[in-house]
């Protein structure tokens, strides 16, 4: 379920940042994550900043280093936020579950 939350007018919540998040807290990397979604750096880079700047305090903490030392972490208010996007992507699919099946059975042409 591809689920997209406009949150004001300039910001929004979907699959792709939020897959981000878990993929950074799984790695500890936005290199990292941004190769498994297949990504630049620079576009993940850009995704957490776009996040980091929609909320008061930073959903992804970096930091500096050389090879080897630098680091990402999910902080406890993006993984708040990751939680709730979750849950709602959860609750729309079931909300709307009985439709996609209706769909699903007129796009068959069965009854």
């Amino acid at each position: 379920m591809l689920l997209r939350v406009k949150l004001t007018d300039d910001f929004y919540l979907g699959p792709g940042k939020a897959d981000l998040l878990e993929l950074i807290a799984e790695t500890g990397s936005i290199g990292a994550a941004g190769k498994r979604m297949e990504m630049s750096y620079k576009r993940a880079w850009s995704l957490v900043q776009v996040m980091n700047a929609a909320f008061p305090a930073p959903l992804v903490e970096t930091t500096r280093g050389g090879s080897g030392q630098g680091g990402a972490v999910v902080t406890p208010l993006g993984q708040k936020v990751l939680t709730h996007y979750r849950t709602m992507q959860r609750k729309t699919e079931a909300a709307i579950a009985d439709d996609i099946t209706a769909l699903l059975v007129d796009m068959s042409g069965k009854k």
